[in-house]
């Protein structure tokens, strides 16, 4: 999180997170990781305050920065300030998934008694699932972007920080940042769809 939150009273940060949306709405995504940098404190405090859950606010929080990259041009500067729509966002994104995890908590028992009534499973399907899932998330990988696949790849399969990866592609660090959380984002919704339920992938 940002060491040092947005002060919503600044007309100098409000005209700075204008115009970081402005540019993200371009497509800028060094852009979307400073405005990560100054937002994202408020953003994870606001989705705590909702969830009470520390894991679920920060995916919450991750949430809210792919619609910010997916939604940015719906900003409009004469309706009010950018941290209110960034808010807006956060308590919008906070109540649904605060509803479908408390939906999937009362179904939670009822899952687990049809499993416990199941036998285990056999080997052989064991292996099938594992391989199921292996080219889930091999198809997932090949949906993302060149650039997001390329930093994951080197992030969690070839096993660089996310400075050497700056190095070795010559981009800023905030840029690598940023793909990688866009990229494991647009992952975990395609492997597990918010609709499914509050797992966290």
């Amino acid at each position: 999180m940002a060491d040092t939150p947005v002060d919503s009273d600044s007309y100098t940060q409000n005209d700075e997170l204008a115009n970081l949306l402005a540019r993200v709405t371009q497509g800028d995504e060094q852009a979307l990781a400073k405005l990560y940098d100054l937002t994202s404190s408020r953003v994870y405090s606001m989705a705590l305050y909702v969830l009470k859950d520390p894991a679920m606010a920060e995916e919450v929080t991750l949430d809210v920065f792919l619609q910010i990259w997916q939604r940015a041009g719906q900003f409009d500067p004469t309706r009010g300030k950018p941290i209110t729509w960034v808010t807006v966002l956060t308590r919008s994104r906070s109540i649904d998934r605060l509803r479908t995890c408390q939906k999937e908590k009362g179904n939670y028992q009822f899952l687990e008694t049809i499993n416990t009534q199941q036998t285990d499973p056999l080997a052989v399907e064991t292996t099938s699932i594992a391989c199921d899932q292996t080219r889930a998330v091999q198809k997932a990988m090949m949906a993302l972007s060149p650039e997001q696949r390329q930093v994951i790849e080197m992030a969690y399969f070839s096993g660089l920080s996310q400075r050497e990866i700056a190095e070795k592609i010559d981009k800023p660090l905030g840029t690598v940042k940023t793909r990688i959380r866009l990229g494991m984002i647009n992952l975990r919704n395609t492997l597990n769809p918010p609709d499914e339920g509050c797992i966290l992938w």
